[in-house]
């Protein structure tokens, strides 16, 4: 059935192909957030959760010392996909997890970040449990999938409710150690401006660049869409973080872009009834 090899395709890709976590017990569970939250809402679409986490990348790469501790203690160069689950097993669970086992995630990363050290190129030291930079990480993820769910999902998400968004998924960034992480809209806003003198390209940023335009599908199926993906979330950028990454794209190829992914993101949500976020509602008795 095609409906059902879509949605196989679709999860391949997600943190669920890595399993260990049951998203549909203990009945009841409300994970951190709650079915009823505007984080369930926003992440529980997984076509433009897939945009945003692309375009959260690359603004976080523009960070120095981000960007180091990727280059140098994770293996993204050779296995994009992993990375890619990775990541997304870390926004499904600690969103739709049951309490216990987003906590437990939360904990595993933090444990992570310990080991993950050094000095970048410039000869400033990093360290991923810098509260700093995990700011700087969080707002960079934030950000982008909000403005992915205001393009592709619902344009017509309220102020309130984005600046609710912000307030909510600040909890994950704090719980890692972030400080002062900033949530609202205009706080966010005035942070990124802020954050702009510290941001760099360099030839490592524009190979993680390259590296996500020519990141490998789980098959022939999928290269496609996710090469169409891969380019909307690019197109996502903020137009200050496209030109420092010297990506220039036409009018009419933005359009394109905008187009052609509403239409595909429309076939992913008819395809995918099996997703975290479906799992999850079954944990909480609803239906679906």
């Amino acid at each position: 059935m095609l409906r059902k090899r879509i949605e196989r395709q679709v999860l391949s890709i997600s943190g669920l192909a890595l399993g260990g976590i049951d998203f549909e017990k203990p009945a009841g569970d409300p994970g951190l957030f709650g079915p009823d939250s505007i984080t369930w809402r926003i992440h529980g679409d997984f076509s433009s959760m897939l945009c945003g986490g692309v375009s959260a990348l690359l603004l976080q790469m523009l960070h120095p010392l981000a960007l180091a501790g990727v280059w140098d203690h994770s293996s993204f160069r050779e296995d994009m996909l992993g990375r890619l689950r990775r990541t997304s097993q870390f926004i499904s669970a600690t969103t739709f997890a049951p309490v216990d086992d987003a906590n437990a995630l939360i904990e595993k990363v933090k444990s992570i970040h310990l080991r993950v050290t050094g000095t970048d190129v410039y000869g400033t030291p990093y360290a991923a449990s810098d509260p700093d930079l995990l700011v700087w990480v969080h707002v960079a993820e934030a950000y982008s999938f909000l403005q992915s769910h205001l393009r592709y999902r619902n344009p017509s998400l309220s102020l309130s409710d984005q600046n609710r968004y912000y307030q909510e998924f600040a909890r994950v960034a704090e719980s890692l150690g972030a400080i002062n992480v900033p949530a609202s809209v205009a706080a966010i806003e005035d942070y990124l401006q802020a954050m702009r003198p510290q941001l760099r390209c360099d030839e490592r940023t524009l190979e993680v660049v390259r590296l996500l335009q020519n990141a490998p599908a789980p098959s022939r199926l999928a290269k496609p869409v996710g090469s169409l993906m891969i380019s909307a979330g690019i197109e996502l950028l903020p137009d200050w973080a496209a030109l420092q990454l010297g990506i220039s794209l036409s009018p009419r190829k933005r359009r394109s872009i905008r187009f052609a992914t509403r239409r595909i993101a429309g076939v992913l949500r008819w395809a995918v009834r099996n997703g975290s976020w479906h799992r999850a509602m079954r944990r909480m008795g609803r239906q679906n």
